[in-house]
């Protein structure tokens, strides 16, 4: 199988670092990363994101050619998911869809931890319009922006700890990370937590298997 994450922002590392999370996820599967160049650098909110579709539409001739199974849209706003399912010529998945049905399935409840205030509106109605309105007990703003999520350190964990505890707090059996920047750091964060932590890029791996097998 041959597995295409498209990075709707224009920062590569951020490509890298999931293409390595989704190879040590699904090791029996080419798994591709390509990187919208024509992106903004983060996608923080719907602008961002519109900003972004015409650049991913343009890979789908290259993705056909590479003859990839499926393709994951590499951002958890899922940026341009209904335009490039439309073209493509193969299932595409986002990695906020992909991660908001893991959690459904594996909890009754639960939180999604992303970056900017900017960016709750859309992923709040992202689980209204996938049908987890009611599973979903909140989306918490970590106030970090995407780029330094995706660097790491001591203080962005911590902060990203606190926003876990908080969601734990008020009842998720689950939490989602809300952000591709965060897959790298999930398995610190999950040495604290108390819950599952539920991370798209590694939903979206297990999703695209199913979906090119069935």
């Amino acid at each position: 199988m041959r597995l295409l994450y498209l990075n709707p922002n224009s920062t590569e590392a951020m490509t890298e670092s999931m293409t390595c999370v989704a190879r040590e996820a699904f090791g029996d599967a080419e798994v591709l990363g390509w990187t919208n160049a024509d992106g903004p650098p983060a996608i923080q909110g719907p602008e961002d994101g519109a900003v972004a579709v015409e650049g991913l539409l343009a890979l789908l001739p290259e993705a056909r050619a590479s003859a990839v199974d499926a393709i994951v849209i590499g951002c958890f706003d899922d940026t341009g998911l209904e335009a490039l399912r439309g073209a493509a010529h193969c299932p595409v998945i986002g990695i906020g869809q992909a991660a908001m049905s893991l959690a459904a399935l594996r909890s009754g409840h639960f939180a999604i931890v992303t970056t900017l205030e900017v960016s709750v509106p859309v992923i709040a109605a992202n689980a209204q319009a996938y049908g987890h309105g009611r599973a979903c007990t909140g989306v918490l703003a970590s106030g970090l922006p995407v780029l330094e999520v995706e660097r790491g350190g001591r203080v962005v964990e911590a902060r990203l700890a606190g926003c876990i505890a908080e969601a734990e707090t008020r009842g998720a059996g689950a939490v989602v990370l809300g952000c591709a920047g965060m897959s790298g750091l999930r398995a610190g964060l999950a040495a604290r937590a108390r819950v599952p932590l539920i991370d798209g890029v590694v939903a979206s791996a297990f999703m695209a298997r199913a979906l090119a097998c069935s």
